[in-house]
C-alpha cells in the first residue's frame, strides 16, 4: 500500500488554511502556490497548498506526505492549475520515475526542509544518493509543463 502521512490537526485546521488565504490574495510564502486539481470521482476542483520546485528549465511538484489525495487526483486527471491570487497557470503533469527522483528530492529538501523535512524520514539534502534513492518510492514527483 502506498505511504501517506495524514496532516495533523494544526496543519489541517490552521497552517494550510492560512497559506491558502495568503495565496488567494496573491501573497506567496517562499514560492508557495495553491494547487487546484479535479477530483477523480467528483470532478470538482480540489485545492491544497504546494511548494513547486524549479530545477533548471523544469518545474516539479513533490508530495512530501506520499500518495495524498492530490497525488491520486493528479494521476487520474494529468492536469491541474497553480494559483496565486487571480493568476491561474494551467499545466500538464507527468510522473517522474523513482530512478530520476534523487536530484529532485535533494533540491526540494534544500529549499523546503524547514517546512517538510519531517516527512522524509531523516533524509536531508546532504544525505548520500543511496538514501534519497531508498525514499524515492515514498514521495511522488510530477514534472509540470504549461498546458
Amino acid at each position: 500500500m502506498p505511504k501517506y502521512q495524514k496532516p495533523g490537526l494544526l496543519v489541517k485546521s490552521i497552517f494550510n488554511p492560512f497559506v491558502m488565504l495568503l495565496t488567494r490574495v496573491g501573497l506567496s510564502m517562499r514560492g508557495s502556490r495553491t494547487l487546484a486539481v479535479r477530483g477523480r470521482k467528483s470532478g470538482e476542483w480540489r485545492t491544497v497548498p504546494v511548494n513547486p520546485l524549479t530545477l533548471g528549465d523544469a518545474r516539479y511538484l513533490v508530495a512530501p506526505r506520499g500518495s495524498t489525495q492530490w497525488v491520486r487526483n493528479l494521476r487520474a486527471s494529468g492536469t491541474g492549475e497553480l494559483r496565486l491570487g487571480s493568476k491561474r497557470e494551467a499545466f500538464r503533469a507527468q510522473e517522474v520515475s523513482d530512478a530520476d527522483k534523487p536530484e529532485i528530492l535533494r533540491n526540494y529538501l534544500k529549499h523546503w526542509k524547514m517546512e517538510t523535512g519531517t516527512f522524509f524520514g531523516g533524509v536531508s539534502d546532504t544525505s548520500p544518493d543511496e538514501d534519497l534513492q531508498r525514499i524515492a518510492p515514498e514521495h511522488p514527483v510530477f514534472r509540470i509543463t504549461p498546458a
